[in-house]
């Protein structure tokens, strides 16, 4: 590089050095904080996006309903659940399919409506029929008896004849399910069964005897 003069002599002229970006030192602890805090940002968004996708409104029991009871919209209420995928519980928008199938087991309020709670089958099934019997409270298994509550019918000894050796006829069993249950003025227990239509003849004859015995074998 040259300049000229005033008198026209050119002369040369120094060269400025170029100039020397200082580059700045990149500390490894502040790099792995920052990878850090992307991860962790990520991490919180994806964790978000999933909180928000599994919640959804589901079907709960609203008050108690007995086995057997058939389902109205005044015994279920819509909540909404996060994370209730796992229970596969009955959704809301599925309460019309809902109302009208009956409970197969009791149901407690404050839970979810799951589709095994349900059932289109009546506590009386086919081949049986309903028995009432009257039975005093001391003779009754438990303190309240729950439709879908299972019984079983033990036939007690015949002793109408007054000796020691005609106690017979005891012992026969007969499985029933319990429908209903009513407690009159009289303060007896009337307890409606559903049994097979075979026995119903047997235990008409021992109850008219007074020598039907019941057993609690399984809660609704």
């Amino acid at each position: 590089m040259s300049v000229v003069t005033r008198n026209g002599t050119p002369l040369d002229a120094p060269v400025a050095p170029p100039k020397v970006v200082r580059q700045r030192r990149i500390r490894p602890g502040l790099l792995g904080l920052a990878v850090l805090l992307i991860a962790l940002g990520g991490l919180g968004a994806a964790f978000a996006v999933t909180s928000v996708r599994s919640t959804g409104s589901y079907l709960a029991v609203a008050r108690p309903v007995e086995a057997g009871r058939q389902l109205t919209a005044d015994d279920l209420v819509p909540v909404r659940v996060s994370g209730g995928r796992e229970l596969q519980p009955v959704r809301a928008d599925r309460i019309k399919e809902v109302l009208g199938l009956r409970a197969a087991v009791r149901l407690t309020p404050g839970t979810l409506l799951t589709p095994a709670q349900l059932t289109e089958a009546p506590l009386l099934g086919p081949g049986q029929q309903q028995l009432a019997l009257g039975l005093e409270p001391s003779r009754v298994p438990a303190r309240k008896l729950h439709p879908g509550d299972t019984v079983l019918l033990i036939s007690t000894p015949d002793t109408s004849a007054g000796s020691a050796g005609t106690n017979r006829g005891g012992g026969t069993r007969f499985d029933a399910t319990v429908i209903d249950t009513a407690v009159p003025e009289n303060d007896d227990v009337i307890v409606y069964l559903a049994l097979a239509v075979r026995d119903v003849p047997a235990v008409v004859a021992l109850a008219a005897d007074d020598r039907i015995a019941l057993v609690l074998t399984g809660a609704a």
